[in-house]
């Protein structure tokens, strides 16, 4: 099997790429991103270029690519502060993409990661797969359109399209990144490694959270699943689970103990909150849940999973 992941020198599109080679040993992967993070390049076939690039995207995509996984995205703030960059990587690297894709020696599946930001405006308390997209910032904007492209694609017979619309995951490892959801791994992942954290908006703060664990296993199912399995409609909101910002300081604290509580210091920001406060914070995922994709169980277990890759990950440097 030959697979392109775009975005994978990031720490979903790494994970998952780690995730398909020990499923498959035998599959043929490349990673497109801008940068590589030491040690990638050794394991996989990695493409730096901009995903917008036609040439860029010719020398990731082998004509016999069974897969692909469109991960590669200019984030909710950054694709905010940069209207242009925004449209430029989100949008036109989207159509580039599903352009070549066409072009293939037969249609790839294609896995698209598209996010709640869909949603916002007028909103019911709970939102199902009925409920209508209405973004609020660009960054959304530039994920719905990318799911009409991928399922007219389909449409057309060019992709086996599939859309996840991803809740904010969490913890994400590294450095904050210009994410407006950044501050929720934030808010653990600095204070369990000894530092102050800072978070911008207040503690009441619902998020819709999905762990790096259970991210990678929706993208790999998502693909996995049957085009029947996918009717009507090519887009799936993921399960998540709902935590104030409060509960998951709380939940951090019954696993690493109140010190790491009080590494938690609230400094609002005007611009971050505008922007979180569009987002949805509950769903009802029957239709993700009938079609095999999990949600976690608790925040704790999300905590002490970081907590573990961390410490393997020590382990190997």
């Amino acid at each position: 099997m030959r697979i392109l992941i775009t975005g994978g020198g990031g720490f979903i599109g790494s994970r998952l790429a780690a995730a398909l080679k020990a499923r498959d040993p035998e599959a043929r992967i490349t990673l497109l991103d801008m940068a590589f993070p030491p040690g990638l390049e050794s394991q996989f076939t990695c493409i730096a270029g901009d995903v917008a690039a036609p040439k860029v995207i010719a020398k990731a995509l082998g004509s016999d690519t069974d897969s692909i996984f469109h991960l590669a995205a200019v984030v909710s703030g950054g694709a905010e502060a940069d209207f242009e960059l925004g449209y430029h990587v989100n949008l036109d690297g989207t159509r580039a993409l599903l352009e070549a894709a066409r072009k293939l020696a037969a249609p790839p599946r294609f896995v698209y990661a598209s996010s709640v930001a869909a949603f916002g405006g007028e909103l019911p308390d709970v939102l199902d797969d009925t409920t209508t997209p209405a973004p609020q910032t660009s960054y959304g904007t530039q994920k719905v359109i990318g799911e009409y492209l991928v399922a007219d694609f389909t449409r057309k017979g060019f992709v086996d399209g599939r859309s996840m619309r991803l809740p904010t995951i969490v913890v994400r490892p590294g450095k904050p990144n210009l994410a407006a959801s950044s501050f929720a791994s934030g808010i653990i992942r600095e204070p369990l490694a000894g530092v102050e954290a800072i978070c911008p908006v207040p503690d009441t703060t619902g998020v819709w959270i999905l762990s790096p664990r259970r991210v990678v296993e929706a993208f790999i199912h998502a693909h996995d699943l049957p085009s029947s399995a996918w009717p009507t409609t090519r887009v799936v909101n993921l399960p998540g689970i709902t935590f104030s910002v409060r509960q998951m300081i709380d939940a951090m604290g019954r696993v690493a103990g109140a010190e790491s509580m009080k590494r938690v210091k609230f400094r609002p920001d005007a611009r971050i909150q505008a922007i979180v406060e569009t987002w949805p914070v509950r769903f009802r995922t029957e239709r993700a849940s009938a079609m095999g994709f999990k949600a976690d169980a608790d925040f704790e277990s999300i905590v002490r999973d970081h907590v573990a890759n961390e410490k393997a990950a020590a382990t190997k440097a």
